[in-house]
């Protein structure tokens, strides 16, 4: 048996060094957005700054622990880690703090720490075990329910936390599921079902209904070898229902300020009065945050000059809308070497989640590169107002201990993983 000692380990730099870039700049930005003027005292912790340098400062000790267990490790616990994720979820409808709304907190002293940031981890090493397993067929209906049910489990624990933002993040694990076999299906049922809803909260449930009917018919009649004509029928009976249900939802479930969002960024609204009603509402912080972003210019105002971010107009822009403040002060510049960034990290670790030997290390690094994916077009996307204000952070650049060491967490169980590569046989 090959001892931990007489084993050779290889971290990827590439993806270390991008990782420490992001959360520097990051770091810079919220020392921006939490900075009024007065001198800067780096280790002041009652200033977001300050608190957030601690938390980096922690999280260097959190890597060396991840990198020094055994890479083995994470795979052999995978499911009591998911276990005890999902009871710390569970936990926080009797110990949890409410915070903006969301029971999503427990407070220790003057801290509060998120579990929903550390269930991606839990969820994604859960996945990959489950998806590795000899016995697991995901082109199967039983495989595809279990491996569903992993989701399922952290996503409504979540959702009943009033936390809709982090809920939507375990739509991610689709991209998973195909890549590992899912039928493909499931991504055409989700896309169509996406633009469906669309259509039928923009044109009502008639005219999306009979787009789809139109689109169907053709698509039966036009075909060399025809599909089952009841197959069809149900399709167009699923798109009927699903025009007239999602407007049921939209008129009786949302809540009034979910369906000015939604109405805000669709246009649905037509009374003039309202919509400006709705604006100074709703869509605050985004108009703050396009202002903010488009006085940035080229090559932005310059480290701690932006006025929009040192008058504090953006709320949130140390967390959410911490995007606002690299557009101000760094301009387009800045703004293009953040997405650069990221789409480095994200090329490079699914770069090395097909050099993987293992399924295991596969399917988790394919688990990463989804959730940072989902987090990066969801706030930029929400930031730039492509799509409707959903709270979830930028990772390894919004304030947040629970966030940082949560996708720090995730991110260098990978590295690990990796780094065993040469050592899997």
């Amino acid at each position: 048996m090959i001892r931990q000692t007489d084993r050779n380990f290889k971290f990827d730099w590439i993806t270390i060094i991008i990782f420490l870039l992001l959360v520097g700049f990051g770091w810079l930005n919220i020392l921006s957005a939490s900075h009024s003027g007065e001198t800067i005292e780096y280790l002041d912790f009652s200033k977001s700054y300050g608190k957030q340098l601690l938390f980096i400062l922690l999280t260097f000790g959190l890597i060396v622990m991840i990198l020094s267990i055994e890479a083995k490790f994470y795979e052999r616990f995978a499911s009591i880690i998911y276990l005890a994720s999902m009871l710390s979820l569970a936990g926080l409808f009797i110990f949890g703090k409410n915070v903006n709304g969301a029971t999503s907190w427990y407070g220790i002293g003057g801290m509060t720490f998120q579990p929903s940031e550390f269930a991606k981890a839990a969820t994604a090493l859960a996945v990959a075990k489950y998806l590795s397993d000899l016995q697991t067929d995901i082109k199967t209906f039983k495989g595809q329910l279990q491996a569903f049910a992993i989701l399922v489990v952290p996503a409504i624990l979540i959702l009943l936390q009033n936390d809709a933002g982090s809920t939507l993040v375990y739509g991610s694990f689709i991209f998973v599921f195909y890549r590992e076999g899912l039928p493909h299906q499931y991504l055409t049922l989700l896309i169509s079902t996406v633009v469906m809803s669309i259509l039928s909260l923009k044109f009502g449930g008639v005219v999306a209904s009979i787009i789809a009917i139109t689109l169907i018919l053709t698509y039966h009649f036009t075909r060399k070898k025809k599909p089952v004509l009841i197959k069809s029928l149900l399709a167009i009976l699923a798109c009927t229902i699903l025009s007239f249900g999602v407007q049921f939802f939209y008129e009786n479930v949302l809540k009034a300020h979910q369906k000015d969002r939604i109405s805000l960024w669709l246009r649905l609204e037509k009374d003039p009065d309202k919509i400006a009603e709705m604006r100074r509402d709703i869509l605050y912080n985004l108009y703050e945050s396009e202002k903010a972003i488009r006085s940035g210019g080229l090559s932005g105002r310059g480290f701690l000059e932006g006025t929009r971010t040192t008058g504090k107009f953006v709320p949130e822009q140390h967390t959410d809308y911490i995007f606002s403040t690299v557009g101000e002060e760094w301009g387009f510049m800045g703004t293009v070497t953040v997405v650069i960034l990221f789409v480095l990290l994200l090329l490079r670790v699914l770069h090395l989640a097909e050099l993987q030997k293992s399924q295991f290390s596969r399917v988790y690094g394919y688990s990463v590169a989804s959730i940072i994916f989902f987090h990066f077009l969801i706030n930029i996307g929400m930031v730039m107002g492509l799509i409707p204000t959903i709270g979830i952070p930028l990772p390894f650049f919004s304030y947040g201990g629970s966030s940082l060491w949560g996708f720090t967490i995730l991110l260098f169980i990978f590295i690990k993983l990796d780094s065993n590569r040469i050592n899997e046989w």
